[in-house]
C-alpha cells in the first residue's frame, strides 16, 4: 500500500519532500512503445513516478531524459526540461536534449588526441573545428536496450549499449549502461557505467536542460538563482576549448560560490570568455574534485516557483550552458519556440578536450578498471 505524504504539509515547513521513517512507500516504473525509426526499430518510453508528483520519462532512444515533472510552491506540477514531444524531432532535429552525451562529453579539440603513442582521429562536428559530445552518431543518436525495469521504495530502469572498437574513431570496444532511479524524496539519479578491451578515454553525463519555472516560460530561466561550489573555471579560447588555466572566479562574472542571479552576468561583454561563449558556456573546476560519492556540483532556484534543482556528481567539473544557441529555429514541446536563455544545463564531467591537457584530470579508461560516473537530479520546493 502506497501512504502519500501531504504536499501542503510538507511545503509549510520549506523542506524537500522525504520519506518519513518506517513508511512503505514505493516509486513505479512502467513502459510503453514510443514509435519507431524509419528502418522499423521500435522505440520505447520507460517512465519512473513517485508519490509526490515527481516523474520522469526516458527514451530508449539516446538514453534521453525527455521530461522531468516537478511541483511547485503552489502544488502545480510542471515539466522542468525543454526538449521535444515526439521521439521524431529527437531524430530529425537533434539538439542534445536530456540525451546521454558519449563517448565523451564536451569538446575535443579538432578532435585530436594521443593515447599511448598513438594518434587517433573523432570525426569534426562542431563548426568544423571540434568534436562535440562523441562526434559523428554519438550516444544520443543510438537506440538503447531495456535490462531491466521495476518498481520499489526506489524504481529503477537500466538502458545498455555496446560502442564497437573505432566507433567515431574511439579505440575499444565499450560495453556501456545507464541507470535510471526515482526515490520518493525527489532523487533523480543517473549513474553512467562502461567497460572496455582496450585503453580509451571516456566522459558521459546527461545533457538536460532546465527551466525550473516550466520548459517554453515566457520568462526563461535566466531569473534562476545559481549556486556553484567552485573558486576556479577553465577559460576557453574563441573555439570553446579550454586554454588549460584553472582561472580564479573571484571578482569575475564567473564567481556563483554564492548565490546569484543567472542574468547579471550573461550579457556582460566586458568579459572576453562571455564574448567566446556567447553567455555561459564553461566548465567549472569544482572544490570538490573526483569523489566516491555524489557531491554537491550545482544549486539552482526559481523564486517565483519555489522549485529547488540540486545537482550531484562523483565529477570534478559541470559544464554551465545558458543555452547560448538557441535561436528560435527549435520549436520544442507544446510548440514553444526555444531561445537564448531559455533554459540552462548543468553537466557534471571530466573538464573539456582533457586528452590535451596534462594537468587535468585523465579521462583514460583501461580494461579491467571500468569507468563509472553516478550523478543526481534533486528535487525539492523552497516556500
Amino acid at each position: 500500500m502506497r501512504k502519500v505524504v501531504d504536499f501542503k504539509t510538507a511545503l509549510s515547513y520549506g523542506l524537500a519532500l522525504t520519506l518519513a521513517s518506517g513508511s512503505a512507500m514505493a516509486a513505479d516504473a512502467s513502459r510503453a512503445p514510443a514509435g519507431n525509426l524509419a528502418d522499423g526499430t521500435a522505440l520505447e518510453t520507460l517512465t519512473l513516478t513517485n508519490g509526490q508528483g515527481v516523474s520522469a520519462k526516458i527514451l530508449t532512444y539516446g538514453a534521453t531524459l525527455q521530461s522531468l515533472m516537478a511541483p511547485g510552491r503552489d502544488g502545480q506540477v510542471a515539466d522542468v526540461l525543454l526538449g521535444y514531444d515526439d521521439v521524431k524531432d529527437y531524430v530529425d532535429h537533434p539538439n542534445y536534449f536530456g540525451v546521454t552525451v558519449g563517448r565523451y562529453a564536451n569538446r575535443i579539440a579538432a578532435g585530436k588526441f594521443t593515447l599511448d603513442g598513438k594518434a587517433f582521429q573523432l570525426p569534426v562536428n562542431d563548426n568544423d573545428v571540434n568534436s562535440l559530445h562523441g562526434g559523428g552518431k554519438g550516444f544520443d543518436k543510438q537506440v538503447w536496450k531495456v535490462v531491466s525495469l521495476k518498481s520499489g521504495p526506489t524504481a529503477k530502469a537500466v538502458l545498455a549499449l555496446t560502442s564497437p572498437d573505432g566507433d567515431s574513431g574511439y579505440p575499444g570496444k565499450l560495453d556501456v549502461t545507464v541507470t535510471y532511479t526515482l526515490d520518493e524524496s525527489g532523487n533523480l539519479g543517473i549513474a553512467f557505467d562502461a567497460k572496455t578491451d582496450k585503453p580509451t578515454i571516456v566522459n558521459m553525463t546527461n545533457h538536460a536542460i532546465f527551466n525550473l519555472q516550466g520548459e517554453g516560460s515566457p520568462d526563461g530561466a535566466l531569473g534562476h538563482m545559481l549556486t556553484i561550489p567552485a573558486k576556479a573555471y577553465t577559460p576557453v579560447d574563441a573555439n570553446l576549448i579550454p586554454t588549460g588555466e584553472l582561472k580564479p572566479v573571484e571578482g569575475s562574472v564567473f564567481d556563483f560560490r554564492a548565490p546569484r542571479r543567472v542574468a547579471d552576468g550573461i550579457r556582460d561583454g566586458r568579459d572576453q570568455q562571455i564574448v567566446y561563449g556567447r553567455g555561459y558556456d564553461h566548465n567549472m573546476a569544482l572544490d570538490k574534485g573526483l569523489t566516491k560519492a555524489p557531491e554537491l556540483a550545482a544549486r539552482l532556484e526559481d523564486p517565483a516557483s519555489g522549485r529547488v534543482l540540486e545537482v550531484l556528481t562523483t565529477e570534478p567539473g559541470v559544464q554551465f550552458y545558458t543555452g547560448n544557441f538557441l535561436d528560435g529555429t527549435f520549436i520544442g514541446k507544446s510548440g514553444h519556440l526555444y531561445r537564448m536563455g531559455d533554459g540552462i544545463a548543468l553537466e557534471p564531467q571530466k573538464f573539456p578536450d582533457s586528452p590535451n591537457h596534462d594537468n587535468f584530470l585523465s579521462a583514460r579508461v583501461d580494461p579491467g578498471k571500468p569507468y563509472h560516473h553516478q550523478m543526481i537530479y534533486r528535487l525539492s520546493v523552497k516556500r
